[in-house]
């Protein structure tokens, strides 16, 4: 066989899986203003989607946000009036940054700990990055 033949059959022989992008879809935050106070009620679902703790998440909101707030069993309390838009915005930041593999762009990594520094291990491709591990 030519070399041109056993690469269309090799590239025939490639599962369909390999060729699909799953678009990965952060939830949008689900709340209200309250007062002076901002209530995101699907905080956690939110977490549990980026598959990162909510607690590291909430940490770089507020920091981001530069306002103070707390997570209860169902929600996030901010304690001041902001906008839905810049809460998404500082989440889809916080994704880039500890979620999405620079390599691939997939939200299949997991950050690890090696001593004081932090990485982002990617389980798609393999790929490792180091992060900030301060928030």
């Amino acid at each position: 066989m030519k070399y041109e033949e056993l690469l269309s059959k090799a590239i025939k022989e490639i599962p369909e899986s390999v060729h699909e992008r799953d678009r990965f879809e952060i939830p949008k935050v689900l709340g209200h203003i309250q007062g002076n106070r901002t209530i995101i009620n699907n905080f956690r679902q939110i977490a549990d989607t980026l598959r990162r703790n909510p607690e590291h998440l909430l940490k770089y909101v507020l920091k981001e946000l530069a306002t103070p707030g707390n997570l209860t069993r169902t929600s996030l309390l901010i304690g001041a009036r902001v906008p839905a838009s810049r809460i998404n915005e500082k989440i889809k930041q916080y994704a880039n940054e500890f979620v999405l593999c620079k390599q691939c762009g997939k939200p299949d990594t997991k950050i690890e700990k090696d001593g004081a520094i932090a990485h982002l291990k990617c389980s798609a491709c393999g790929a490792k990055y180091v992060v900030r591990s301060k928030i």
